[in-house]
């Protein structure tokens, strides 16, 4: 199991949508918008790092979204 948290900006005003329609993924654990350099935050759980990237590839589908970045978890 591969669990990581996925960092997302987001065009301006789209926030709270980007954030609904990431937390209806599959995998997507929790989601929550955040103040600072990005816009709102993801947990992930993948059954390996190629599923990790498929969702990572999914979620930077979602309108609106700018960026993404992955901090896969090392340990928990």
């Amino acid at each position: 199991m591969v669990e990581a948290y996925l960092l997302i900006q987001n065009d301006m005003g789209s926030g709270a949508r980007i954030a609904k329609e990431v937390g209806a993924l599959p995998g997507v654990e929790l989601v929550q918008s955040v103040t600072g350099p990005f816009d709102v935050i993801a947990r992930v759980k993948a059954s390996d790092v190629e599923a990790l990237s498929r969702l990572v590839d999914e979620v930077q589908l979602v309108p609106g979204i700018t960026r993404t970045m992955t901090c896969t978890i090392l340990s928990l």
